[in-house]
């Protein structure tokens, strides 16, 4: 049974760092696209990164570029995804998922492509 499963989230103030880790049991994620993605409330899940399982290939949405690197250690069978100058708005339940890739369409946003989600671990921004 392939189980992902999210960890690192926590409570931070603005400005602050974290870093989420998605590991695997089930699955090779070495041979997957992984996915990062968040839902705040009252608002609908969103693409965040992503990595791509060749060559690396990184992708971040307009919001979180710049503050936020998501990488991969094969060794560790780990995605990571490192996240700085947190801001408010970042407050949000973040999930991890994987994907075979290439995608259809290649848009790593499509939630469609995901064929196995994490149960989401929240990030807290106090005030």
């Amino acid at each position: 049974q392939v189980q992902l499963v999210e960890s690192g989230g926590g409570l931070v103030q603005p400005g602050g760092s974290l870093r989420l880790s998605c590991s695997g049991s089930g699955i090779n994620l070495d041979n997957y696209a992984i996915g990062w993605f968040r839902q705040a409330p009252g608002k609908e899940r969103e693409g965040v990164s992503c990595i791509s399982p060749s060559d690396g290939s990184t992708y971040y949405s307009d919001s979180v570029k710049g503050r936020f690197t998501v990488s991969r250690d094969n060794d560790k069978k780990t995605v990571y995804l490192q996240m700085q100058s947190l801001k408010p708005e970042d407050t949000a339940v973040y999930y991890c998922a994987a994907g075979l890739w290439p995608f259809l369409d290649y848009d790593w946003t499509d939630q469609d492509e995901y064929n196995y989600w994490g149960q989401g671990t929240q990030v807290t921004l106090s005030a």
